[in-house]
């Protein structure tokens, strides 16, 4: 509620109550406030509240001091705060289908900082009464370390990763043991029945498959090689991801609609670790869509990165799932490994990049990959207003032309 809305619903009260009464509510407010303002501030993440009009409504000093919020922010937007965001996508009021997403963000001002968020919208019927919170994290010094981790944190990794593919692997194992028992008993009885014969060694052909996937992405995942850079044309790296794909793309009627600018600039990056990780995007997409659906592929630019998004139409993510979604083996998905996202999130910021998703229940998931164009030179922006206490609005983006690409 508006801090002015409940003031008024306070003022009306008043004529019922006796002194003591109002005094005795007041202080309860002061004691309950303090104390939550003490909790957020105590709080290692930034936390921002905002309204149905993307206004300030409340910050926690861990915020302030992260984007430099003077102390009269009412008219303070988040947009000034954090740039090239569609707000109106990520703050939802759809109860039946609740929206999650996660973006990594620079901002310069007051000082050059990597941010990780997530948005928790609560839904209510009332726009004028909706709000969202937005819970910010600094992963600047993570960011910037990336390239020279220490030995010990990779072989903790590795350990890790082994530990748990040995786990993962042991179903399909099984599954094939027993397939291979009753097959050699058929054989040993001289009762062979070709159809199930047939469906038994189908059904260990797929095991074969999904162990080949495990300890493929786990190779994928703890890969200590740098990227082999050359100079590259995007489009051609994704269309022959595509084409990769292409029989199951058709087996799952899926249409896919390839939308980019006719001038979209190079990019400089490993072109087999780019199709692996935009095969895992796509792959994630198609699967999320069993009874087929769209599948969008799109390219544009500004003047420091080539973006490249791939949106589906399928399930979506829980709002509750985006925070573990890069996690090594979370999945949400009954026969995967989950290590396909973390590979994808790994070839990104090797080559100097970002990851980010949105998503709506039962609506689709879009992801998007910022790559940094060839040549392209980091702005220097000249100091804000002393009073403002917030970045200037940025340049708009080149014309995009489009074109139209069907599949399956």
């Amino acid at each position: 509620m508006p801090r002015k809305d409940f003031f008024s619903k306070f003022a009306s009260k008043l004529d019922a109550m006796d002194p003591a009464s109002i005094n005795s509510y007041i202080h309860l407010l002061a004691r309950e406030h303090g104390f939550l303002e003490s909790v957020f501030n105590s709080i290692k993440e930034g936390i921002v509240v905002i309204d149905s009009s993307f206004r300030l409504v409340y910050h926690n000093a861990v915020a302030k001091e992260m984007f430099g919020i003077p102390d009269r922010f009412e008219h303070i937007r988040i947009s000034h705060l954090v740039k090239g965001i569609s707000w109106n996508d990520l703050v939802s009021p759809d109860r039946e289908n609740p929206s999650s997403a996660c973006h990594e963000v620079e901002i310069l001002y007051p000082r050059r900082r990597i941010l990780k968020f997530y948005v928790a919208p609560r839904p209510d019927p009332d726009p004028e009464q909706r709000y969202a919170t937005l819970i910010f994290n600094d992963i600047t010094d993570m960011y910037d370390r990336m390239h020279s981790a220490a030995e010990s944190e990779r072989t903790q990794l590795v350990s890790m990763l082994a530990a748990e593919v040995a786990h993962e692997i042991g179903n399909p194992l099984n599954s094939l043991y027993l397939n291979l028992q009753l097959f050699q008993r058929m054989l040993a009885k001289g009762e062979l029945d070709l159809a199930e014969a047939s469906e038994m060694i189908g059904e260990s052909r797929k095991e074969v498959e999904r162990l080949d996937s495990i300890i493929h992405q786990f190779l994928q995942a703890i890969r200590p090689s740098k990227p082999e850079m050359h100079v590259l044309d995007v489009k051609n790296v994704l269309l022959e991801s595509l084409t990769f794909m292409r029989h199951e793309i058709e087996g799952r009627n899926v249409s896919v609609n390839c939308l980019w600018s006719e001038t979209l600039p190079k990019i400089r990056g490993d072109a087999n670790q780019l199709k692996q990780a935009f095969y895992n995007l796509i792959k994630n997409a198609v699967q999320a869509m069993p009874q087929g659906g769209s599948l969008t592929i799109s390219c544009s630019c500004d003047d420091r990165y080539v973006f490249i998004v791939v949106a589906d139409k399928g399930r979506g993510i829980r709002p509750e799932d985006a925070a573990r979604l890069f996690k090594p083996f979370f999945t949400t998905k009954e026969k995967g490994n989950g290590l396909g996202l973390m590979v994808v999130e790994r070839v990104i910021r090797e080559h100097g990049g970002r990851l980010s998703f949105e998503s709506k229940v039962g609506k689709g998931t879009k992801f998007t990959i910022a790559l940094p164009r060839l040549g392209a030179r980091i702005r220097v922006l000249p100091p804000p207003p002393e009073n403002a206490g917030i970045l200037p609005e940025p340049a708009g983006k080149e014309k995009q032309h489009s074109h139209t690409e069907k599949k399956g």
